[in-house]
């Protein structure tokens, strides 16, 4: 028979339970977010989401019992603060049955719990996949970059070390990045950078650079476009596929994990790189 104990977690999730059975519907999904961008009058929502009188009256009904939508004296609905709030949640649930068969094979690696909260923030967003595509979109990044180019990688390509320092120099874009302490650079890396002056943008304070212990969840980012790679199974970061968006949800996600990461690093030492 069932403990005390488990009889307690079936009932704390009584209410949830009956929210997301409510929540199985595509058509109150459906009468939620348009209920979200404006109130409507049944009649309206029928006609919106092309759907019979019959199927809004019985959806409707039981989105208010839910307690997610209300009516008042006009016969308007809206959603309650209940129902506009779960609205919210449900990016993240999108966005995760969306790619779930990448996170079958991925992982969140050093991720926050604080972030991983907001992953429905990553919802709007073009799933990238291929080397020569990757890199293609990397570039577009820092070409077209006018404030800044922030990253957090595993490695940098050394395809990719000139168009960042060229940005640099020819627009005056701050660049930013971290990298793992055991990083492994390319052959060739020292004289190019060597090449492209980057010894003399490090004295002026136009790159930035800073070390962690290692990562994983790794994010590029300018003013307006941004892109991050989760991890494999094993812990490394998957550089073969990527999620991009210039979407400002999107955009603020990455750069605030840029922000949490860069504030918890280290000084950036030469000593750990690692020439193959």
């Amino acid at each position: 028979m069932p403990s005390a104990h488990d009889e307690d977690l079936v009932s704390a999730y009584a209410n949830t339970e009956k929210t997301f059975f409510e929540l199985a519907s595509e058509q109150r999904l459906s009468i939620l977010f348009r209920l979200n961008e404006k109130k409507a009058k049944i009649s309206q929502l029928a006609k919106d989401l092309n759907i019979t009188m019959q199927e809004a009256h019985r959806n409707v009904n039981r989105l208010q019992d839910a307690g997610l939508i209300e009516k008042d004296p006009e016969g308007i609905f809206s959603l309650t603060t209940f129902g506009n709030t779960i609205i919210k949640q449900i990016p993240t649930f999108n966005y995760l049955s969306k790619h779930k068969e990448y996170f079958s094979e991925h992982i969140l690696g050093e991720l926050p719990f604080k972030f991983i909260m907001r992953l429905g923030a990553l919802d709007q967003c073009e799933f990238v996949k291929g080397v020569v595509a990757i890199l293609e979109r990397w570039k577009d990044i820092y070409r077209e970059a006018d404030e800044y180019i922030y990253e957090i990688v595993p490695q940098v390509p050394i395809d990719l070390i000139e168009p960042a320092l060229s940005r640099v120099k020819e627009k005056g874009v701050k660049y930013s990045y971290v990298l793992p302490k055991n990083v492994i650079i390319p052959k060739g890396r020292k004289d190019l950078l060597k090449k492209l002056g980057h010894s003399e943008l490090l004295t002026k304070g136009a790159i930035e650079r800073r070390m962690v212990d290692r990562v994983q969840v790794a994010v590029i980012l300018n003013e307006k476009q941004a892109a991050v790679m989760f991890p494999t199974q094993k812990g490394e970061t998957d550089m073969n596929m990527i999620f991009f968006s210039t979407d400002p949800l999107f955009h603020e996600w990455c750069l605030d994990y840029f922000r949490y990461r860069w504030y918890g690093s280290d000084i950036f030492d030469e000593s750990h790189l690692k020439e193959i």
